[in-house]
């Protein structure tokens, strides 16, 4: 049976330096297993903090009330240990989708898996798409009388 949900894969790296080689897309030989799974699997990867980033620019450019992150998102991009964190993150799109079937994030979930032993990926989630299952988004804060 085939499931109503739809996943999403993401990975953080070790390090600092693993994660700008990452997001450069530089030919760094330790980064091989990492661009074979993705060539394997038609997946590209995202790092969160650059999505971000992406977020917010576009809400500043066509209008913030269109965009009910964009508090909380401008404020986890400025915050100098959210940034680090998310500059360490990213998501997996396949075939330029951002959610698939559960059976393709599982098959990634698991060809991940060695990477993580390695240590090269300190950890692997899969997401579902499934509302019961993720937060809300962040209440806007009450405005004071």
């Amino acid at each position: 049976m085939t499931s109503q949900w739809q996943y999403q894969v993401r990975f953080d790296v070790r390090d600092s330096a693993t994660a700008e080689s990452v997001r450069r897309e530089l030919r760094d030989p330790a980064l091989a297993p990492l661009v074979d799974i993705l060539v394997e699997h038609r997946a590209a990867l995202k790092c969160q903090y650059d999505a971000f980033a992406e977020y917010v620019a576009a809400a500043e450019e066509h209008g913030i009330e269109k965009y009910p992150l964009y508090q909380w998102t401008k404020e986890t991009i400025e915050n100098p240990a959210k940034k680090e964190k998310y500059l360490k993150s990213f998501t997996l799109y396949v075939d330029d989708r951002e959610v698939y079937a559960k059976e393709i994030a599982d098959a990634l979930e698991a060809d991940l898996q060695p990477l993580a032993i390695s240590g090269l990926i300190t950890r692997i989630s899969k997401y579902d798409t499934n509302p019961a299952n993720n937060p809300q988004s962040p209440r806007r804060p009450r405005e004071r009388s």
